[in-house]
């Protein structure tokens, strides 16, 4: 194995094509939620110290702006450190997930992190990686894999599901981010949509897109527009260029527009004249998000 000094590595958002709500366990949500990466990344870039410190720089998308203490990236680096006993990191994040939008940007760094301190060390216990992965935040396990995938649970039971369909966004990122912990709080107090996530599946399964599209959906869309009316705001713009359908990724604020080729969305973003950051984005291949951490090529090292 080479050794290394410096590694990068890029990771993706994750869109939620479905989100059901199906109950509390031990005073925590459950949900069952299809899931799948796009092609939006943050970068990671992590180097060798020798003084058991490890020191995470934010760039891009107001991060500088998160405390240390409330830093995913910051957790799964000093995690990371503390359970295999390495001697410490220099990790810059490159941000072009948007915050707060539901897109598991800070779960993907987290993950990241792993994943890049797990190529610059050699560590290869994947089972290790992904209990701390599921200490740090729901999506995290999921996303250091990526690709398509179904999640249970509090989202650390992840059902990988293969190749992603080749599915086409138009996403609407209001500058308010929503509490996710507050979403989930306030959507006990609304009725449930009914499941969806299994329907979807089978559509999506069987070739039928547009009628999977249909059938996105998020349970914790009412408490997220209650919260941010901007959410509402989005989804009513979106629907002004009838797509296949809208819905809202994660806890929000993101909104996207499902169309049937990248192009309609191209098209629907340059019509756009709202006041939102628009982004077209597709499925992205998991083999992309380097969903094996052990095979350790020699790409890594920066030059």
């Amino acid at each position: 194995m080479k050794t290394m000094n410096t590694v990068r590595t890029d990771v993706p958002a994750k869109i939620n094509l479905t989100l059901d709500l199906t109950g509390r366990e031990n005073g925590y949500h459950l949900l069952d939620s299809l899931v799948t990466t796009v092609d939006l990344f943050d970068r990671i870039v992590a180097r060798k110290r020798k003084d058991g410190l490890i020191s995470v720089s934010m760039h891009g998308m107001g991060s500088e702006r998160i405390p240390p203490e409330e830093n995913n990236a910051q957790r799964a680096g000093e995690a990371f450190a503390e359970r295999f006993g390495v001697p410490g990191a220099d990790i810059a994040v490159y941000k072009n997930i948007p915050v707060g939008a539901g897109l598991g940007g800070s779960s993907a760094d987290a993950a990241g992190v792993l994943l890049a301190l797990a190529r610059l060390y050699g560590i290869e216990d994947a089972k290790a990686l992904k209990e701390l992965a599921d200490g740090l935040g729901s999506d995290t396990g999921y996303l250091l894999t990526g690709g398509f995938a179904r999640l249970r649970g509090r989202g650390e039971r992840v059902e990988p599901l293969g190749a992603p369909p080749k599915l086409h966004f138009l996403l609407l990122t209001p500058p308010e981010g929503v509490s996710t912990a507050e979403c989930y709080r306030l959507s006990d107090g609304y009725a449930p949509p009914p499941p969806r996530t299994e329907r979807a599946l089978e559509c999506l399964r069987s070739g039928n897109f547009e009628w999977a599209a249909k059938l996105f959906s998020n349970g914790l869309f009412e408490a997220a527009k209650t919260l941010v009316p901007d959410v509402g705001r989005a989804a009513a713009e979106l629907k002004e260029f009838s797509p296949w359908a809208v819905n809202m990724t994660g806890s929000g604020s993101g909104v996207y527009a499902v169309f049937e080729t990248e192009e309609l969305c191209r098209w629907a973003k340059s019509r756009y004249r709202g006041k939102f950051r628009a982004y077209v984005l597709g499925t992205a291949q998991a083999e992309r998000h380097r969903i094996n951490p052990f095979a350790l090529g020699e790409d890594g090292e920066e030059q």
